[in-house]
């Protein structure tokens, strides 16, 4: 700690003090302020399993189309999936899938002619809308509670169709894959999944 000698004048005060250079604060904070720690692992791209490749039949095992038999066309930079029905078979849309709630199957459709190249990661980002926007479309003008319905873009039908066509065209080349495609799947009483081979 530096300090300072100064000379004090005065009949009675009289003489050196030695005084901090610096003066202390007068204030201190509460807390303690929160200092960000040094990531020290680094974001790697999550590996698939050796199933999930392009082509192949997968098993959706959670949410609004579990049970369904979907193909996968490609695996997305955000690390989900990118599957399709196609929607003309069991209703399965073009949409993203966590690779977590699926099962692969031995069961592969070749893909090689669907082009999927439009479609990322920004392709499936939601608009989004003003907060006073929100509400008035969430509400009626009376303040009763409006039910939203969902309306599909034009190019996202023709989006569907062109990837519908094409996966269907390989599909029927394959007798009875429609059928297989066009059923779900579910356990009975009695099922042993663990010993099953998809």
């Amino acid at each position: 700690m530096s300090v300072v000698t100064k000379e004090i004048g005065g009949a009675k005060n009289g003489g050196k003090r030695v005084l901090p250079a610096t003066k202390a604060s007068k204030w201190y904070p509460a807390e303690d302020i929160p200092a960000p720690k040094k990531a020290r692992k680094t974001a790697r791209p999550a590996t698939l399993r050796s199933s999930l490749k392009p082509g192949a039949v997968l098993i959706i095992l959670a949410g609004r189309f579990r049970g369904k038999r979907v193909v996968l066309l490609k695996a997305l930079e955000d690390g989900t999936l990118l599957v399709s029905g196609p929607f003309t078979v069991n209703g399965v849309p073009l949409r993203r899938v966590n690779p977590r709630y699926v099962i692969g199957t031995s069961t592969v459709v070749p893909v090689e002619s669907v082009d999927v190249s439009k479609f990322d990661k920004s392709y499936f980002a939601h608009e989004k809308k003003a907060k006073t926007e929100a509400e008035a479309e969430f509400f009626g003008e009376d303040g009763e509670k409006k039910e939203k319905k969902t309306v599909v873009s034009e190019s996202r039908i023709a989006d569907q169709k062109a990837v519908d066509s094409a996966l269907l065209a390989e599909i029927k080349k394959v007798p009875a894959l429609k059928k297989y495609l066009a059923s779900s799947f579910s356990l009975k009483k009695g099922d042993k999944p663990h010993l099953m081979k998809f």
